[in-house]
């Protein structure tokens, strides 16, 4: 189950970080945060690289004891951070590709509000209800 997801803007700061649990609300902002760290080195890895640079999910970013995050990166640089937990085994490659294919045209779909600043943080129930349903639909 994906217990994290976050919307970070190209200049690293939230625009959107919805947690399962409201107790581990400060885990989970930390842990996105060191998460930057390690999207920065992909990111220049891959400049560095060349081999595909249009390739945007960025993997398995690190795991840790009870999660292991993953990253996604748009080509306007903001990224997006998925946190799941490490006991869920079923959970495969192309189904967190899914999840960040979905979180990026829900982010799309907002950016296309004429009401929405660029820039500021996402309160949009449409994205927040758009996450809840992908974690609802596939047991995640």
């Amino acid at each position: 189950m994906a217990v994290c997801v976050a919307v970070i803007a190209k200049e690293n700061y939230p625009l959107f970080i919805k947690t399962i649990s409201t107790d581990d609300v400060l885990k989970f902002h930390y842990t996105v945060h060191t998460s930057l760290d390690v999207v920065e080195e992909k990111i220049q890895n891959v400049g560095k690289s060349s081999n595909d640079l249009r390739e945007l999910y960025l993997g398995l970013l690190y795991p840790t004891e009870d999660y292991k995050v993953y990253g996604y990166v748009t080509n306007t640089k903001v990224k997006f951070v998925i946190v799941v937990e490490s006991s869920n085994t079923s959970l495969r490659d192309n189904e967190i590709r899914a999840m960040f294919r979905k979180l990026h045209n829900a982010y799309t779909d907002m950016l296309c509000n004429p009401f929405y600043i660029p820039g500021e943080c996402v309160i949009s129930k449409y994205v927040a209800g758009d996450i809840q349903s992908s974690n609802s639909k596939k047991n995640i």
